[in-house]
């Protein structure tokens, strides 16, 4: 099982929507996919009710000793994919969260706050030795302020492709209890989460893979 956790102190970055987007994406692409809830803010949970039915499912995690757990027993009952939504905040949950990834995401908005706010999430993440990967998110379809903000977090580390625009579809799909790519398949805000799965579910399986090779020849 892999397990994503999207991080950052920042409020407002778009974390809740981006899981529950990409959560979706991944679905429709026939993986087993669960939402962790380790936000007392509620927003997956809330956006659950709406939506009814089984999947993906949702379960929530209000102190640290319950994230391990967690992980294990979705890990036994067959799940591809945990995806971790934490608080804007870096408390312990959010800290046990990022010890327990293959992969942090750290969404930001190009704006200098959202920037400088990723540098404490960053630490701790390099604390625990996690990859990630930055997603700029909530962006302007041009502008000097997108390039500048890509420039910018490009230097603190990876920057996930593509970029995500700043779309009704994503806050309408939140509210109707969808995923932005069932909520309106053909438009750019679908596309943009799409080729952003692909981009992050590339890098889990072949990093994934060549860590396995690694130990392998390790151990021979």
């Amino acid at each position: 099982m892999y397990v994503l956790a999207l991080v950052t102190q920042k409020g407002g970055s778009g974390k809740s929507t981006l899981s529950v987007g990409l959560a979706v994406a991944a679905m429709q692409r026939g993986e087993r996919v669960a939402l962790v809830e380790a936000d007392a803010q509620g927003t997956i949970s809330k956006w659950k009710e709406r939506r009814g039915g089984v999947y993906p499912r949702v379960d929530r995690v209000a102190d640290i000793a319950e994230v391990e757990p967690m992980i294990s027993h979705l890990r036994a009952e067959g799940v591809w994919l945990a995806i971790i939504d934490t608080a804007a905040t870096n408390n312990a949950l959010a800290t046990r969260a990022i010890a327990s990834a293959d992969l942090c995401l750290i969404p930001a908005r190009p704006s200098p706050a959202d920037i400088e706010a990723a540098v404490p999430t960053l630490v701790a993440i390099r604390r625990f030795n996690r990859r990630f990967a930055f997603i700029l998110n909530q962006t302007p379809t041009r502008g000097c302020r997108l390039s500048e903000a890509a420039t910018s977090l490009n230097s603190l580390g990876v920057l996930a492709l593509p970029f995500i625009g700043q779309r009704n579809d994503h806050q309408d799909a939140l509210g109707a209890g969808l995923g932005v790519t069932e909520f309106a398949p053909e438009g750019k805000a679908s596309e943009e989460v799409v080729a952003l799965w692909g981009w992050i579910s590339e890098r889990l399986i072949v990093e994934s893979n060549d860590h396995g090779q690694a130990a392998l020849k390790t151990a021979c």
